[in-house]
């Protein structure tokens, strides 16, 4: 009896394993959406449209906040970063004045004159700038420095 099941338990499984699948038919790739609107509205979740104007407008404004504080943190490390810079142009120019305090000052009236924009692109691009130009700055000092150095080395080896 148990050998009879078994033969018939197996003969089952080979009927099934033999039989002709059935696939669900094939999709073309044409059937899918026209557009990106339709394919992003067939998979993105959607959300709840209750009090949806308060929801956008708290975090459109939570946003631009965020933006804002960024952009502004952004701008004072800057601002610091220019001033600990000029620390290291003490010789004064040809009026006399020191090119720390001329420096400074121009930093200065450059951050005033960009303090109302608002435009986003165009605060980054002056950040940008200004990173550039403070890095420029420190750089061709450094070279010179090296310069000096090298000068002052050579004179002492030709001297001595």
């Amino acid at each position: 009896m148990a050998v009879a099941g078994r033969t018939a338990r197996a003969s089952a499984l080979l009927r099934a394993v033999a039989a002709p699948r059935t696939r669900p038919p094939a999709r073309s790739i044409h059937e899918g959406p026209d557009t990106i609107d339709e394919l992003l509205d067939r998979h993105l979740v959607k959300k709840p449209a209750t009090s949806k104007a308060l929801l956008d407008d708290d975090a459109a404004e939570a946003e631009a906040r965020r933006r804002l504080t960024s952009s502004r943190r952004e701008a004072l490390g800057l601002y610091r970063d220019i001033l600990r810079a000029t620390r290291l142009f003490a010789w004064p120019d040809d009026r006399g004045v020191p090119w720390r305090d001329v420096l400074r000052a121009n930093a200065r009236r450059e951050f005033e004159e960009a303090r109302a924009e608002r435009d986003r692109e165009v605060v980054a691009r002056l950040l940008i700038g200004g990173r550039d130009a403070v890095q420029q700055a420190l750089g061709r000092l450094a070279e010179a420095s090296r310069r000096a150095v090298e000068a002052e080395e050579a004179k002492r080896r030709g001297g001595a």
